[in-house]
């Protein structure tokens, strides 16, 4: 399942050796199929409900209820042994808190934080030459994505490639020609290699651009960890029972991009949102795309043994993975596929509330992406919901047509009687230390 970066990009998987991320002496070699077969069937779990009074700015349950903004009720899930534990919506949660809390921190601080010397692997003499080949990557593999970069300061920019990289580097690895090859132990190397460029040690020149911009923003190493943490997942996990679990993969492999981002594009100036607020809707932009990515992707997914639809919500439509493997649109499965629509255009109308609210040179590759992934959503819908035969994409000339708009959506400056909050108190607004 290909990650749903923030922007836009269809992942070749040709540029997998390239990046340099396999090496036979490096990881440790195995097969994908054998790892999910040595895998027991999870305990039967039993759960209850406990309303409360939290407020998501990110929609929340299963997504299909009549508002974007709603009371939770915040799912706590009792194991065999008696111990609690929250739902994955809350668990992302506080992921945004802590990262909004930590941006602060750092933003005030920043003139005494102790940032490493970065150590430039081999004969790499200039830092450029990194973010360059970031750029390289960017431009061959995300045209639409890298032309709104170049709207960005440099020092954005650059930053926003070397993230890029970086991702598609880690979604390379579970779903590259070498995929059937990686095992959690690679996994756990590539892990290492993150830490290590995340204490100025870059294994490689993309490493060293990534490494120089965590030095020089407000990035956190959580959502990368987090990242990694949705590719272990690919390798264990091919059946999600319901959408808490479906959420926390989202959040994983796409709605971290969004975390990642966020310290990089900024905050307007002017923007009375709280930092947490702009956190969630990026968030919300990560679950849209990939949920999207999800229902685009239903055949693919199945002819490679892989559902990624809640079990209980194809069960209550009177659907079963069997209907998935049959690959039959029928009238049950177009009632499923239009609730299932339903419930990412609602992420997506979450995540437009904060485009506004980032940095002006920030918001013309987002609306960017926004608007053409969302398009996604309605080729499914002109295909007649088959999802099994044909896959939705958005023609060149849509896309075109979608810039323009993008580019007058983003002249829009934030309301300085914002109402988009959360709970929590208003913070700073966020720019980078360059």
């Amino acid at each position: 399942m290909s990650v749903a970066l923030l922007w836009v990009v269809s992942p070749n998987t040709e540029v997998f050796n390239f990046f340099g991320i396999l090496d036979s002496s490096r990881f440790a070699l195995g097969n994908r199929s054998s790892i999910r077969a040595k895998m027991g069937r999870k305990q039967k779990r039993k759960s209850c409900s406990l309303s409360t009074d939290v407020k998501y700015s990110s929609v929340g349950s299963s997504g299909l209820g009549s508002e974007t903004k709603f009371s939770v009720l915040s799912r706590v899930v009792a194991n065999p042994v008696g111990e609690i534990a929250v739902s994955s919506e809350q668990k992302v949660y506080d992921v945004v808190v802590k990262q909004a809390a930590l941006v602060k921190k750092q933003l005030k601080s920043n003139g005494d934080l102790d940032e490493p010397d970065i150590v430039l692997p081999g004969n790499l003499s200039l830092m450029s030459d990194a973010y360059d080949r970031c750029g390289e990557v960017c431009a061959e593999y995300a045209k639409t994505f890298y032309l709104g970069t170049l709207l960005m300061t440099p020092e954005r920019r650059r930053a926003i490639w070397a993230i890029y990289v970086w991702c598609r580097r880690t979604d390379e690895l579970v779903d590259g020609p070498n995929a059937s090859h990686i095992t959690p132990t690679a996994l756990d190397r590539w892990e290492s290699r993150l830490e290590d460029l995340f204490q100025g040690r870059p294994f490689d020149m993309l490493d060293a651009a990534l490494s120089d911009t965590v030095n020089k923003f407000p990035v956190d190493i959580q959502p990368f960890k987090d990242m990694i943490e949705g590719m272990r997942m690919d390798l264990r996990k091919s059946i999600y029972q319901n959408f808490d679990e479906l959420y926390l993969y989202c959040y994983y492999v796409a709605g971290t991009v969004g975390l990642m981002s966020v310290p990089v594009m900024g905050i307007s100036p002017e923007s009375q949102a709280t930092t947490e607020s702009v956190y969630n809707a990026a968030l919300a932009l990560g679950i849209a795309n990939q949920l999207t990515n999800i229902l685009r992707d239903v055949g693919e997914d199945a002819r490679r043994g892989r559902i990624y639809l809640p079990q209980d919500e194809l069960a209550q439509a009177g659907l079963s993975d069997s209907d998935i493997y049959a690959g039959k649109v029928t009238d049950k499965w177009r009632s499923f596929m239009k609730n299932q629509i339903k419930r990412a255009r609602m992420f997506f109308d979450e995540a437009e509330k904060g485009v506004t609210e980032l940095s002006e040179a920030s918001r013309w590759p987002v609306w960017a992406s926004l608007l053409l992934y969302r398009q996604i959503l309605d080729e499914i819908e002109a295909n007649d919901y088959n999802n099994f035969t044909r896959r939705a994409y958005v023609s060149k000339a849509k896309k075109l047509l979608a810039l323009p708009i993008a580019y007058t959506k983003s002249l829009i400056r934030p309301s300085r009687t914002s109402s988009y909050s959360t709970r929590a108190q208003k913070t700073d607004s966020l720019t980078s230390k360059v």
